[in-house]
């Protein structure tokens, strides 16, 4: 069993920046891809990014691609989502999730961290 917690969420102007922090424990950390999601209110939830286990490769949905930076520690069993140039419409309950990116695109994950709320004001 892997238990995720994110932090790192908060408000922030349009153009500002977050980063966000995933920390997972109970498993093998560097065996996962880790994911991130997000949901706004009314929404679906939608893939943000992911990163495979030896952090060699990384892949983002095209409305973050060149503003988000997703990043991992595996001696410290943790994920980062630095996020640039953030836009109102980033506005979401962000979730961490470990797995593997085929079953990220169909937005399904072995486990899910709470979530942690980013608002963008404009």
């Amino acid at each position: 069993q892997v238990q995720l917690v994110e932090s790192g969420g908060g408000l922030v102007q349009a153009g500002g920046s977050l980063r966000l922090s995933c920390a997972a424990s109970g498993g093998t950390f560097s065996s996962y891809t880790m994911g991130w999601f997000r949901q706004a209110p009314g929404k679906e939830r939608e893939f943000v990014a992911a990163i495979i286990g030896t952090g060699g490769s990384t892949y983002y949905a095209n409305s973050v691609k060149g503003r988000f930076t997703m990043s991992r520690n595996n001696a410290k069993n943790t994920v980062y989502l630095q996020m640039n140039s953030l836009k109102p419409e980033d506005t979401a309950v962000y979730y961490c999730a470990a797995g593997s990116y085929v079953s990220f695109l169909r937005k399904v994950a072995d486990y899910w961290g709470q979530g942690t709320q980013v608002t963008v004001s404009s």
